[in-house]
C-alpha cells in the first residue's frame, strides 16, 4: 500500500516540479525535446566497452536540474530505480566477454566487466535526462513538442492517455490494497489465493472507471486534442540552447572527455 503512493507520489511530483519559472522552464519544450534526444543518441552511440568517456556526459542532467531548481536527492533516488534493471541486462557478460583490458594486482578487469559498467552507466544517464525533461517541461507539453516535431498524432494521444491512466491503475491499486489489509485484521495478509481475484477486480475497475473519465471528456467536448495553457515560440534562445548543448555533446563523442580533462589538469600542475 505505502509502494503504490509512494510511486504515485512520485509522479505527481514530477508533474509538480514542471510549474517551476526558471530559465529552463521557461525555454520552449521542443528545444528540450531534440536537446534530449541528442543527448540520448549520442550516449548509446559509444563502443560497448566505452566508460570513462561516458562520465563528462552526467555535467548535463547535473546543471539542467541545477538551473531549474529541481531537488537533486529526489531525481537522484528516481533514477537510482533503473540500476537493478541495467544489472539485470549487463550481469551475464563477464561470464562470456573474458577479454583481458587490464590488470589491478590480482584482479583482472575483463571486457565483460567492462560493458556491463557501461551498461549501467548509460542507463544512468539516459533515464536521467528523460526524467529531468518531464521534471522542467511537464509530460504533456513533453507530448505536445513530439507533435509539433512530427511525430504521428495518434502515438502522442495514447502516450498522454497511458500516462494519464496510470494514475488511476494506481489509485484503484492502492484501494484494493487497502482493502485487503483491512479484511486481513492485523495479519500479515489472506495468502496468495486472494491475489487472483483482486488482480481480476482491479482489472474491471480499472476498466468502468476509465470508460466513466472518457464518457466525461466526451461531455466536455474533448476532440482528440489536448491544449497546452503554455503557449512558446521557438526562438533564438532556444536555437543556441540546442546548437550549444549539441556541439558540447558531439566534443564529448569525438574526444574522451575524462582523458582531455586529466591532460588539462596534469599539464597545469607541471
Amino acid at each position: 500500500m505505502r509502494s503504490i503512493d509512494s510511486a504515485l507520489f512520485d509522479l505527481k511530483q514530477l508533474d509538480l516540479l514542471a510549474t517551476g519559472d526558471s530559465v529552463i522552464h521557461r525555454l520552449d519544450a521542443r528545444a528540450k525535446v531534440l536537446t534530449t534526444l541528442v543527448f540520448i543518441v549520442t550516449v548509446v552511440s559509444f563502443n560497448r566497452y566505452e566508460f570513462s568517456a561516458l562520465f563528462p556526459f552526467f555535467f548535463y542532467p547535473v546543471i539542467i536540474a541545477a538551473l531549474a531548481n529541481l531537488p537533486l536527492a529526489s531525481i537522484a533516488r528516481k533514477i537510482m530505480v533503473v540500476i537493478p534493471f541495467a544489472f539485470v541486462v549487463g550481469m551475464l557478460n563477464p561470464l562470456f566477454d573474458r577479454q583481458l583490458f587490464l590488470q589491478l594486482g590480482p584482479f583482472a578487469v575483463t571486457g565483460g566487466w567492462l560493458s556491463c559498467a557501461s551498461i549501467i552507466v548509460r542507463a544512468l544517464l539516459t533515464v536521467g535526462a528523460a526524467i529531468i525533461l518531464v521534471g522542467v517541461t511537464g509530460f504533456q507539453p513533453v507530448c505536445g513538442a513530439l507533435e509539433r516535431l512530427g511525430m504521428p498524432k495518434t502515438f502522442t494521444v495514447q502516450l498522454l492517455f497511458l500516462y494519464r491512466y496510470i494514475f488511476v491503475l494506481a489509485e484503484e491499486g492502492g484501494r484494493a490494497a487497502r482493502a485487503r489489509e483491512l479484511r486481513a485484521c492485523g495479519k500479515k495478509g489472506l495468502g496468495l489465493a486472494s491475489f487472483g481475484s483482486m488482480i481480476g477486480h482491479l482489472l474491471i475497475r480499472t476498466w468502468l472507471r476509465a470508460e466513466r473519465i472518457h464518457m466525461a471528456m466526451l461531455a466536455r467536448g474533448f476532440t482528440g486534442e489536448f491544449h497546452s495553457p503554455r503557449v512558446s515560440r521557438f526562438g533564438l534562445a532556444e536555437l543556441c540552447y540546442v546548437a550549444g548543448w549539441s556541439a558540447f555533446f558531439l566534443l564529448l563523442r569525438l574526444e574522451n572527455g575524462a582523458q582531455l580533462l586529466g591532460r588539462l589538469v596534469t599539464g597545469l600542475g607541471s
